[in-house]
């Protein structure tokens, strides 16, 4: 069976009010959907979205939307803490080939960020299928990766 981050527990979960800047973005981003789910986008096709994410230490992606059904797994490990859409704050500890699947209904989402909290690189790969209950959001051309 596959495994969600529902099936994953918090190594720190935080509850306190997040720091302005923080809240600011958030509420940026609930105005203006950002469908950027890696640092860079590598492929696409009629059917998937493959994307990946690279973290040097202290490095934050900032808020994103999941809408597609996903899984992403953790290439080389490491520690991250993500602000989540309900307002908590959570640290996870991630192991190399950790693979974890989401999936959303018509309407269903998610909205987090990710920092690196470790003191190497973190990089994972996420998969997104655009045959989801959800229509994709759109992604910038500066996203996509040049061609080779």
């Amino acid at each position: 069976m596959a495994l969600t981050m529902l099936d994953k527990k918090a190594a720190q979960t935080d509850r306190t009010e997040w720091p302005s800047e923080i809240k600011a973005e958030f509420e940026h981003e609930s105005r203006k959907h950002n469908g950027c789910v890696g640092t860079e986008l590598l492929s696409e096709t009629e059917k998937v979205r493959v994307w990946i994410i690279r973290l040097k230490p202290g490095e934050r992606v900032g808020f994103h939307r999941h809408v597609l059904n996903y899984f992403w797994t953790s290439v080389n490990g490491g520690r991250g803490r993500q602000h989540l859409m309900d307002g908590s704050t959570v640290e996870h500890n991630y192991q190399p080939g950790e693979t974890r699947h989401e999936s959303y209904g018509p309407g269903e989402y998610k909205v987090h960020d990710l920092e690196n909290l470790g003191d190497r690189d973190m990089i994972f790969n996420t998969i997104e299928f655009l045959d989801s209950p959800n229509k994709p959001l759109p992604v910038p051309d500066k996203i996509r990766m040049a061609s080779r």
